[in-house]
């Protein structure tokens, strides 16, 4: 299956019905993060409450994104205390790409950030114009995988240009 999905759809099949059924990973890369509520059992919640819930599950998690998130993200995170070993993270500034691999079985990729604007809860008025692909085709469910990882591993490291702007370089080139 391979499907292009818009606006509300996003927040609906990929934030609400596969992000929570995650059994054993999830990978998330976006160039913005910030404090996302969703619907949980009829309440919003922080989108960090959801990931909390993997983490007690005992789902592994990874998190790429470009800059450090605001206030109202971190105070919403100390919230949840599991996250702080529960979430591997690497901030890199030149992510851009937004990624949502759930178990190497399903991938989102497309226009949308991690924010209320994006993917969130938000009505058609006050939500942005996003657009993406969803799929569970193994070749390219495979390759995103493939770019997510190269990131993650810092493949690219050594050869940029933005090193100064990077907190977590160093921690990189140990890998």
């Amino acid at each position: 299956m391979i499907d292009f999905i818009t606006d509300r759809e996003i927040y609906e099949k990929v934030i609400c019905e596969h992000i929570p059924n995650t059994r054993r990973f999830l990978w998330l890369a976006t160039a913005d993060l910030k404090d996302l509520h969703v619907d949980k059992h009829g309440k919003m919640v922080p989108f960090l409450e959801v990931l909390s819930d993997l983490v007690t599950k005992h789902v592994e998690i990874r998190l790429l994104h470009a800059k450090e998130p605001g206030q109202a993200f971190r105070r919403d995170f100390d919230r949840y205390p599991n996250l702080i070993n529960g979430i591997e993270r690497i901030l890199c500034p030149r992510v851009h790409l937004k990624f949502a691999i759930i178990d190497g079985e399903f991938a989102y990729t497309g226009s949308a950030n991690f924010t209320g604007a994006g993917v969130g809860a938000k009505s058609a008025d006050k939500r942005n114009f996003e657009a993406g692909i969803i799929t569970d085709e193994k070749e390219i469910v495979g390759k995103i995988m493939e770019q997510f990882d190269k990131i993650w591993r810092g493949e690219h490291c050594r050869g940029c240009k933005r090193k100064k702007f990077c907190a977590d370089y160093k921690d990189l080139l140990l890998k």
